[in-house]
């Protein structure tokens, strides 16, 4: 199926914030979206990763990307960086076709002379208790200034009942957004319990599409794809997918 991302824009909120828009694209989104049309998990220096925000949009857009998401460990520092650098970026772009189409006057500009602007949108990654297990949180589309979001955005982790995934994925909802459970086959309890407990507490989705062992070119890994997959059906849940990228690339994880 697919989506306009022009849609996005017709929203009342912003469009980084436009949580209906980024819920038709995940419903979308297959092993193949990642990491050259989709990516919705990569980090800059504002939390543990190597990129720049300002470099990290312009790689998406050399690569060509439709949408993505930063989420930087409880942090969207970098994620206004990357949106405000992106929107002046855009502004260049729009002022470079008007300059060309007046000074040729009887041609008018292809789409394909200037790179399209992907579509940005708010996130942010979050550790939380899951049965006994620390497990992370990737939230989308959320109002940064909501009250409920304010323990998750300091750049550190919570304790006491903020730190409980309940309470986490109920913040993000509360802020306009989507929880979605990471790399659900990364931790010591397996994806087969922890995301029926996820789907119970109202998960919307789980990251679905993940490389588990780093592999290049990146590649969803077949045999924990599958297990989420049949799992993310079983209970309803959004599937997304991302790079997780810490290092210089986002391409690959490191």
């Amino acid at each position: 199926m697919a989506v306009n991302l022009a849609q996005a824009y017709a929203s009342p909120k912003p469009a980084a914030q436009n949580m209906p828009a980024l819920k038709q694209v995940f419903k979308t989104i297959h092993a193949e979206s990642c990491p050259r049309s989709y990516n919705f998990h990569m980090h800059t220096v504002h939390s543990d990763g190597q990129l720049q925000p300002e470099v990290l949009i312009e790689q998406a857009i050399a690569i060509g990307l439709k949408g993505l998401a930063i989420t930087d460990h409880h942090s969207v520092n970098g994620y206004k960086l990357a949106q405000h650098w992106l929107d002046q970026w855009q502004q260049n772009q729009e002022e470079l076709k008007v300059n060309y189409e007046k000074n040729h006057s009887h041609s008018s500009i292809l789409n394909s002379e200037y790179p399209q602007a992907p579509h940005l949108w708010v996130g942010v990654e979050v550790n939380a208790d899951l049965l006994g297990c620390e497990v992370h949180i990737l939230g989308y589309a959320f109002d940064p200034e909501h009250p409920r979001m304010q323990p998750y955005l300091q750049g550190k982790g919570v304790q006491g009942s903020d730190y409980e995934a309940g309470s986490v994925i109920s913040a993000i909802q509360e802020a306009g957004g989507l929880a979605v459970l990471a790399h659900p086959a990364r931790y010591r309890i397996s994806e087969t319990k922890l995301i029926p407990a996820a789907a119970e507490l109202g998960m919307d989705g789980v990251e679905t599409y993940y490389a588990y062992n780093n592999p290049n070119p990146w590649r969803a890994s077949p045999k924990q794809t599958q297990v989420v997959e049949q799992f993310s059906a079983t209970y309803g849940l959004l599937k997304t997918c991302g790079t997780d990228t810490h290092g210089k690339n986002l391409l690959q994880r490191l």
